[in-house]
């Protein structure tokens, strides 16, 4: 290992070891959370799924405005921060923590750290994008919002809203299970067929 890997590594478990101290007020609702969230009793997606529909049945039935619902959001964040920490402790016992529930708590506050500089890397290539070949990023930039405007347009915000939030907590049981693998493999080979079968006809 070089000189720079060990830097890098010794940043990412500084950075680690700093996200733990701030989210250990949280670690027994995160550890239950990923549970969920990686489908570990096959009842779980179904659960997800139905608290995500109840949630945007309320938010459609209500119909609040954006001021509102922002404001709501804020509020119940800001509950969540006080209330969790103090009552967590009391209903999930942290004092019965075993090694194995603090090494997967470690292992998915180093997950967060490396998304987070996933995201950092992603916007320091767009960056420098702009800066070495500035036409092709405005007609990325541009034609990725005209897409994603034209798909706003037709379908409804609070539908579009709700399959991207579905989607999102859904992927790490997707992954967890080898489905979204899966898929992919299956696609890449159709894809590979049409590509053959195209240079059959070429020839």
């Amino acid at each position: 290992m070089t000189e720079g890997d060990n830097k890098s590594a010794n940043m990412l478990a500084q950075e680690t070891a700093q996200l733990e101290e701030q989210l250990q007020g949280w670690g027994e609702v995160i550890l239950v959370g990923d549970r969920v969230l990686r489908w570990e009793k096959p009842w779980f997606p179904g659960a997800l799924m139905a608290a995500t529909t109840v949630i945007f049945l309320m938010i459609y039935y209500l119909d609040p405005s954006v001021l509102t619902g922002l404001s709501c959001t804020v509020m119940l964040l800001c509950l969540a921060d006080y209330l969790v920490p103090t009552l967590a402790p009391r209903v999930f016992g942290s004092n019965k923590w075993t090694t194995e529930q603090q090494q997967r708590f470690h292992e998915i506050c180093g997950n967060l750290v490396k998304t987070q500089r996933r995201v950092v890397g992603w916007w320091k290539r767009l960056c420098a994008l702009k800066e070495e070949k500035p036409k092709m990023y405005f007609a990325s930039v541009i034609s990725s919002l005209l897409a994603v405007a034209w798909i706003g347009q037709q379908v409804h915000n609070l539908f579009l809203t709700y399959l991207i939030v579905s989607f999102l907590l859904l992927l790490p049981g997707l992954n967890q299970h080898g489905i979204i693998s899966k898929y992919t493999s299956m696609a890449k080979k159709e894809i590979n067929k049409l590509l053959k079968q195209k240079e059959k006809k070429n020839e």
